[in-house]
């Protein structure tokens, strides 16, 4: 008999309040009084790492797994080197220290969130505030991007199609740029030298953290612009994202 749970992948992180948005957006999933559901980190944050949720599920006697990788991008190296280790793929696209994990159940990979309709929207709802001339602004998408031929691209194709999703809904003029080459100043100072728009800085990170305290304001330094410095956690939207994923990968096999 099938008995489904789910696993919900982050990266992790050595703050508390990370950790712990991204359980608050999985608490408020309706699923746990159906099914068992299990949040892993990929390292840093000790006995929650991604064996320790597949053993949790198992022990539960969940037969198949659902993962759900809770990463704005398939351009992230992670995403790709998690599938290798889970044994959706026989070989991984990139380098990586993962050892295959032990795992009895059956594995059931979703996707990451790249131009998902939730997140354009999340993105909008975390800037709209800064946005009070919208002839004379553009939201520049700020992603990580990857120096990986390959995932580099991915990123690419996500971010681009997700910048006109935000564009439509907000009726703002909407660009990218990665850090990974880095193009953010560049992008930046085209905006304003060439139309003299201000630009309203919009960091495609799933939580606060390094990125955006350190590194995109480093990188932005001496330029003008305005940044509110918030990810897309927290918001109500990542655990409607979370729950569609789920219900679209329960209906691949039959309960």
């Amino acid at each position: 008999m099938c008995r489904p749970g789910v696993l919900i992948i982050s990266h992790g992180s050595r703050e508390p309040n990370w950790v712990a948005l991204v359980d608050e957006s999985v608490n408020q999933l309706p699923l746990q009084d159906t099914i068992p559901v299990a949040v892993s980190f990929l390292e840093i944050v000790e006995g929650r790492l991604i064996q320790d949720g597949i053993h949790l599920l198992e022990e539960q006697g969940v037969t198949d797994i659902i993962v759900i990788p809770l990463f704005v991008s398939s351009g992230s190296t992670h995403v790709d080197e998690i599938a290798y280790a889970l044994g959706v793929k026989e070989m991984a696209d990139c380098d990586t220290d993962l050892e295959p994990y032990h795992i009895q159940a059956n594995i059931h990979y979703g996707k990451p969130m790249d131009d998902d309709d939730d997140v354009a929207q999340m993105v909008w709802d975390k800037v709209r505030s800064l946005c009070v001339d919208v002839d004379q602004q553009v939201i520049l998408l700020i992603g990580h991007g990857s120096i990986y031929e390959g995932f580099r691209e991915r990123w690419e194709k996500g971010i681009s199609s997700l910048a006109l999703k935000v564009q439509a809904i907000s009726g703002v003029r909407v660009d990218y740029a990665l850090l990974n080459p880095n193009s953010l100043q560049e992008r930046t100072e085209y905006w304003q030298r060439e139309y003299g728009y201000q630009v309203i800085v919009a960091p495609l990170f799933l939580s606060e953290g390094y990125f955006t305290r350190n590194v995109i304001p480093e990188r932005l330094k001496g330029l003008s612009y305005r940044f509110s410095g918030q990810a897309l956690l927290p918001h109500p939207l990542i655990s409607q994202w979370i729950g569609r994923q789920v219900q679209v990968m329960l209906q691949r096999f039959t309960l």
